[in-house]
């Protein structure tokens, strides 16, 4: 091989180590290499997406605290799955159709007579703030108020954020480019060059979710995270086992408590 060729292999190598790095490096921080995630909060003992359910969270070491971002009426920003506030509370009806001061007095259902509440996004932003990092799942908010609530908390470098949309893309890469971004392989995308084209229109730092091996080695060598949900009503050690043997980097789980012990004891943690 010709110096001149040499160097050329050399530069290319190079320049993909350095494109891997940066998009691994946009992520938050986190001292563990697998990382896992409270679906919800840990939300064992205590209510989901609740405050109370994010300090569960924080108590056992969770890397990643997954909420889900919706805004009522009158324009402010709290965190609930639903569209509703049927299953989950005492009231009924649409969140986009309660102001806030009537979801404040909603109450979230529990199993200990404690009462709780839906929480506001600035009040979890505080809470979360230098303890544990957020996935939000942006439902359905503002991109320009989310952006400067995060800002304002001083929590930029603690989030990824979940699109569920492609019309949410642009906007958060107008409004902060500088956020790492998630998402899931669209359906129609059945093998790796559609996923190539999609991946060099959307640009993201991480993936759930991924079950074609094909695709699995892809991404890994755009230097892209997949995060696998394991929660499901027979979650456990099996489910653990497969996931990470998918060499993955991030687990969502219902039961963090346990999957951290389990992480703990196989020595991946």
């Amino acid at each position: 091989m010709s110096g001149y060729k040499t160097k050329l292999l050399l530069i290319q190598i190079v320049f993909c180590f350095i494109s891997t790095f940066s998009i691994a490096q946009n992520l938050p921080a986190s001292k563990n290499k697998l990382i896992v995630i409270a679906h919800r909060g840990n939300h064992v003992n205590v209510p989901e997406n609740t405050l109370a359910s994010i300090d569960e969270a924080i108590k056992y070491g969770v890397d990643y605290v997954e909420v889900d971002l919706r805004t009522t009426k009158d324009g402010h920003l709290i965190i609930h799955h639903d569209g509703t506030v049927d299953r989950a509370t005492n009231g009924k009806g649409k969140i986009n159709e309660h102001t806030m001061a009537e979801i404040k007095k909603l109450q979230v259902f529990n199993h200990n007579k404690k009462i709780y509440r839906i929480p506001e996004f600035r009040d979890v932003l505080k809470l979360c703030k230098n303890k544990i990092n957020i996935y939000l799942d942006f439902k359905d908010a503002d991109v320009a108020q989310t952006w400067k609530q995060i800002q304002e908390a001083g929590m930029e470098k603690q989030i990824v954020v979940y699109i569920n949309k492609k019309e949410q893309y642009p906007q958060w890469k107008s409004m902060a480019p500088q956020m790492p971004l998630m998402t899931s392989i669209p359906d129609e995308i059945k093998n790796t060059d559609q996923l190539i084209s999609f991946l060099n229109e959307i640009k993201i730092s991480v993936i759930d979710n991924v079950v074609n091996p094909d695709m699995e080695k892809m991404i890994k060598e755009k230097g892209i995270s997949t995060w696998l949900d394991v929660q499901s009503p027979t979650e456990g050690p099996t489910s653990w086992n497969e996931a990470i043997n998918k060499g993955v980097q991030g687990l969502q789980t219902d039961h963090p408590e346990a999957l951290i012990d389990y992480l703990n004891k196989k020595g991946l943690r």
